[in-house]
């Protein structure tokens, strides 16, 4: 029996079982056991006609092994995992399974499977960078003659030369050029450009009226097939040089800031000849993105050895105003004591070199977190991803520090992913993605992120941190703490998780638990530094309103990390019409 579709005709069972091999086989369904012995029984025994005997005691039993006693009612797992399965089935569809024809869907609300036909989607508009930060392979169509007699093939040509001839300039930039024997105006330039494997495209065309030209030049997302920018220069046919090399000046100034470093630029930035300084340098960022207090406090070693090594090496100026920035956003040390040495080392670094990207994202972060700038703050991230686009930190940031802050949580997500694409293997990123998602509601999306950052990297406490969250915005409450239990397993002398898990146990009714934390976290901050935000969480749970605005009050004063993004953390929702929280937000530069 074929499984129940959408579409009028029904699916042939072959076919269905086809598709569920090649979703099982997928890497994106790689490192999920259970969602694939989830989607593998549902969809088998939908096959077999017992498609309504999909309820939520049998899947339990099933799948995950429960015992005969499972109550559904008490014990959210089917849900949960459910969830988890219709997110990760979205993603496949949206990376690998791009060109599958036939969808194998969960719909809400059941566990019996559907399949349908795919539809025709829209293509979506992509910027340049996120267009381009994963390929460095751009495609030149030959241009097009428009002309009334066609006769300025001559032309055309030339003028594709000169744009081939404007990028190749470019070191780390593959440009290709299609034949134009293979080549007509009625093929699709999706199609042209997977033959190539480019990211982007370059064409245009050529029209004459009288002795003046007009030449469009246009530059396409290979991706989607959609225009990203288009420009038209008008010239005299009779100096034919001047005309083309005002094209290809204009492509190379569109894409510059953007996609490239200018080649005089990347040729004096040799960051340092000193080997040693680089080598500390090096083991300086290696330990920076573990995000453990240890590894911080080591990069700051690691850096500072490197900048005795080589006193104007700017990377290692850069990496120390990090290092210290993000000791105090881990509530490591008080942030009073590292604000000036984080705020100078950013200034050395861009006064050592003012076109080190690196420079100007930690200058950029000074001025969203420590000086609240957000303008300033915006102009910094952007000066550099124009000078290195492919730098990951920077979008990054972007997102986290400055578009969050701001509620720009699309822009913000557009950035992450960019980073993403740009190192896929960084934990913090991947878990930022899903706090981004978690912001934007899209708790489905957050929960499969934080499960690819687990699966990344299962020893990483802040994804631990994040899945606590989105799993009270959905009120499973013991799948919370739970998760809140092995961050604090994983980092268990961090007061943020166990100042977390004291929340979620206030939260989920565990009132004296919650009590019982609070107070090691009392005796814990006369021996280190914690931060008042950790305080302020707890106390609001428990509701002691406030006390719990005191310590946000007090958190504001520190300039604690977490409350730039007070306006749409969830877990504040309930308090943002409260007179207190407007004025802290206010504070903050926020509205």
């Amino acid at each position: 029996m074929a499984i129940r579709g959408t579409a009028s005709a029904s699916i042939p069972q072959k076919a269905t079982q086809q598709q569920l091999e090649r979703i099982l086989a997928s890497a994106t369904f790689q490192q999920v056991g259970r969602l694939k012995r989830f989607l593998d029984f549902i969809v088998r025994e939908s096959i077999e006609g017992r498609g309504d005997e999909l309820k939520e005691y049998v899947v339990g039993v099933q799948v995950f092994g429960k015992e005969p006693s499972f109550d559904p009612r008490t014990d959210p797992i089917v849900r949960v995992q459910a969830r988890r399965l219709r997110a990760r089935l979205d993603r496949y569809y949206r990376d690998e399974g791009q060109q599958d024809e036939l969808v194998i869907d969960l719909p809400k609300g059941g566990y019996a499977p559907v399949a349908r036909r795919r539809e025709a989607r829209a293509s979506t508009k992509q910027s340049l960078g996120a267009a381009f930060a994963s390929r460095n392979t751009i495609a030149v169509l030959p241009f097009a003659d428009h002309s009334p007699s066609e006769d300025l093939g001559y032309f055309c040509q030339g003028v594709t030369q000169e744009v081939i001839h404007a990028l190749a300039r470019f070191r780390g930039l593959r440009v290709l050029a299609s034949d134009p024997a293979q080549w007509h105006q009625r093929a699709d330039v999706r199609e042209v450009a997977t033959r190539l494997d480019a990211a982007m495209v370059v064409t245009g065309s050529v029209r004459r009226s009288g002795e003046q030209l007009r030449i469009t030049i246009q530059l396409i997302d290979a991706a989607s097939g959609s225009y990203l920018w288009s420009e038209a220069v008008d010239a005299s046919i009779a100096d034919a040089f001047t005309a083309q090399d005002q094209v290809a000046r204009v492509l190379v100034k569109r894409l510059q800031p953007e996609l490239f470093e200018q080649p005089e630029l990347r040729a004096r930035r040799q960051p340092t000849a000193n080997l040693a300084a680089h080598n500390l340098y090096l083991q300086g960022r290696y330990h920076l993105n573990q995000r453990t207090e240890e590894g911080l406090q080591k990069a700051v070693d690691f850096f500072e050895k490197a900048i005795i090594e080589d006193a104007h090496y700017a990377l290692a100026h850069s990496g120390l105003s990090d290092a210290y920035a993000l000791l105090a956003h881990y509530g490591v040390l008080q942030p009073t004591e590292v604000w000036t040495k984080a705020a100078s080392s950013a200034a050395s670094a861009v006064m050592l070199d003012g076109n080190a990207a690196e420079a100007h994202t930690s200058l950029a972060h000074m001025k969203s977190t420590q000086e609240w700038d957000w303008e300033g703050s915006e102009r910094e991230f952007q000066r550099a991803i124009a000078l290195n686009p492919r730098y990951p930190t920077g979008h990054h940031w972007y997102a986290m520090s400055c578009l969050v802050p701001l509620g720009r949580l699309d822009d913000a997500r557009e950035q992450i992913e960019t980073a993403q694409s740009l190192d896929p293997v960084s934990s913090i990123i991947a878990r930022d993605l899903g706090v981004i998602h978690l912001y934007r509601g899209d708790l489905d999306a957050a929960l499969d992120q934080c499960d690819h950052t687990i699966e990344l990297n299962p020893h990483f406490s802040p994804a631990y941190l994040t899945l606590g969250v989105v799993q009270e915005q959905l009120e499973d409450y013991d799948e919370a703490v739970a998760a809140l239990q092995r961050a604090v397993h994983l980092s268990p002398q961090t007061p943020r998780m166990n100042a977390a898990l004291a929340r979620m146990l206030a939260r989920s009714g565990k009132r004296d638990a919650a009590r019982t934390m609070l107070k090691k976290l009392e005796a814990q901050a006369k021996a280190r530094y914690v931060s008042p935000f950790e305080f302020a969480t707890i106390h609001l749970a428990l509701g002691d309103v406030e006390a719990g605005f005191k310590w946000l009050t007090r958190a504001c004063r520190d300039k604690c990390f977490e409350i730039v993004a007070l306006r749409v953390d969830p877990r504040f929702k309930e308090f943002r019409d409260d007179k207190r929280f407007s004025a802290i937000v206010r504070q903050v530069g926020l509205r």
